[in-house]
């Protein structure tokens, strides 16, 4: 029975179904395939014909030794192959269709998505792209569809390298606009955005093997793209930034000691050092201090993507940066749990360390300009306020933003119906039934000793609403007086912050924990009382019913 080959099938599916294929292929000068860890990594995206490209090796040379073991070839042919070996090919029992040579390709023959050329024609197969269509001469319509057929080529599992230089060959001219309209197209015909991810890192062939300069150019067109798509979406609005000072109004930022984007721009260079020291001594124990990139990106997923797209209409960054982000976190994550370090996970840990280093590139040029045109200074305040809760990454310290420190403390209002505090505002509906539905009994004595706020609820310790206003010490019996006056003397005095006590009430055990309430400069503003039925916890650690 004769041994059918599919060329159009990947190399580790073409070994899985004949395992002679390792020792023929290995001889013609493809030594990788006998590594386990690359036929399971790159053999999974790699066929013959590709794998003969890209390492130089003749075709002809390679079809001859699989004829020559008995191999009936099927799928995508080279053109060039002798007739002799042509006529082995089985007529009208196969779909494989010409391809041209590849120094045919670089001759100016090859166009497209999966082009399949001869010397006069140029068909885009599977895009419907006409031969006249090219970088030079399409219209935008066209030039999106051409676009949008290397992500179809992606997707159905072509090497991404393949598609990089075609890419990169046949829209060297692209405008970085066109690219996010294409990706902005696709995720409204309903692209799920994960594939239109794929488009980005074709994208992020315009920056490789590029100059500084030529990377900053790049970035700064894709910020165009970016005020093009607000100016051209209905719910814009209607004043338009003025993006022609862009770079220097970032770098102006970025300059100041504590503001945000000088911490961010911080961080990145404490982690392009941090690569540049594990790349030149691959030492593992660096990765949990490469894993503090989440941390980064956390604080632009938290304070700043959510900004630009809901205040100012500029999606892109949200729906594609951060989708980037998180797949970096996640690769990383899994990679560091994994305690062996072979060589696909080291090509793995590769390809996703330079993607992080890509996506400084991406922040700097494209993402800190956008913020620096749109967001106002009172924006810069709370995002400056906001990232004081994240935890330091990369060993940098934040700064003190001496501008920001100066504004007023917010002291809180009523407006409208509703109660203004730092952290929002609720109206006095929800901010009763919030307090209620904590489940803890709490009390509140202000600085002067008197009962201002119990919530409600069943309660241990029962509190009589006729005990507000009234002093805290006559609501205790005289022997337990003593306690309470002592702790709240030393709140006062700051010589404590908190008291927990622990007992045992009604067969429960309870957590009893008086706290000193104070303001932003540390000025006593009284006393709060929060009593927690502790069972739960009991019953989860111990396994122990009361």
């Amino acid at each position: 029975m004769a041994k059918k080959l599919d060329l159009n099938k990947t190399v580790y599916e073409l070994t899985q179904e004949y395992p002679e294929l390792i020792d023929i292929m290995a001889g013609l000068g493809f030594k990788e395939i006998t590594k386990k860890a690359m036929l399971q990594s790159v053999g999974k995206i790699m066929t013959i014909p590709k794998g003969a490209k890209m390492k130089n090796i003749p075709m002809m040379d390679v079809v001859t030794a699989l004829m020559g073991h008995g191999f009936e070839l099927t799928g995508a042919m080279p053109v060039s192959i002798p007739s002799q070996l042509s006529d082995r090919i089985p007529d009208g029992k196969t779909d494989a269709k010409p391809e041209v040579a590849a120094q045919e390709k670089s001759d100016g023959a090859g166009s497209g998505a999966n082009s399949k050329t001869d010397s006069s024609t140029n068909i885009g197969a599977g895009s419907g792209i006409d031969s006249s269509v090219n970088s030079q001469t399409s219209g935008s319509a066209n030039r999106m569809e051409q676009l949008k057929s290397y992500l179809k080529r992606l997707g159905e599992g072509e090497d991404l390298e393949d598609v990089r230089a075609d890419f990169v060959r046949e829209f060297g001219d692209v405008e970085a606009s066109e690219i996010m309209q294409a990706e902005q197209e696709m995720m409204k015909e309903g692209t799920p955005l994960s594939e239109v991810q794929r488009l980005c890192d074709i994208h992020s062939a315009l920056f490789h093997g590029a100059t500084r300069q030529e990377k900053i150019a790049n970035a700064e067109r894709e910020v165009e793209a970016s005020l093009e798509r607000q100016k051209a979406s209905q719910s814009a609005p209607a004043v338009q930034k003025d993006y022609s000072d862009k770079n220097a109004r970032a770098a102006r930022l970025e300059a100041i000691p504590g503001h945000p984007l000088n911490t961010l721009v911080r961080e990145n260079n404490a982690f392009t050092e941090l690569l540049a020291r594990f790349r030149e001594t691959r030492d593992a124990s660096l990765l949990p201090s490469i894993r503090e990139l989440q941390i980064h990106y956390a604080k632009k997923g938290d304070l700043i993507y959510p900004l630009l797209k809901v205040r100012y209409n500029i999606s892109g960054p949200a729906e594609v940066m951060w989708t980037v982000d998180d797949e970096i976190r996640d690769e990383l994550g899994a990679l560091t749990r994994q305690n062996l370090h072979d060589e696909e996970w080291s090509g793995r840990l590769d390809a996703v360390l330079t993607r992080a280093e890509e996506m400084i590139y991406k922040e700097q040029n494209i993402l800190f300009p956008i913020c620096a045109v749109n967001f106002t200074e009172e924006e810069w305040h709370e995002i400056y306020r906001d990232a004081k809760d994240y935890a330091v990454c990369f060993g940098v310290e934040p700064e003190k933003w001496e501008e920001a420190e100066k504004e007023p403390d917010f002291k809180g209002s009523v407006s409208n119906g509703e109660v203004v505090m730092p952290g929002g505002h609720l109206t006095v509906e929800q901010l009763t039934a919030l307090l209620n539905i904590i489940p803890m009994e709490i009390s509140f004595v202000d600085a002067d000793n008197i009962n201002r706020f119990f919530n409600e609820g069943p309660k241990v310790f029962k509190r009589p609403a006729a005990a507000i206003d009234r002093e805290v010490f006559s609501c205790h019996p005289p022997k337990i007086e003593p306690m309470v006056r002592k702790i709240i003397d030393d709140f006062r005095n700051n010589r404590l912050d908190s008291v927990p006590i622990w007992m045992e009430k009604e067969g429960h055990t309870m957590l009893v924990k008086y706290m000193a309430v104070r303001d932003k400069s540390g000025k006593y503003l009284g006393t709060v009382e929060l009593v927690q039925d502790m069972e739960f916890a009991r019953e989860r650690f111990l396994g122990v019913r009361s």
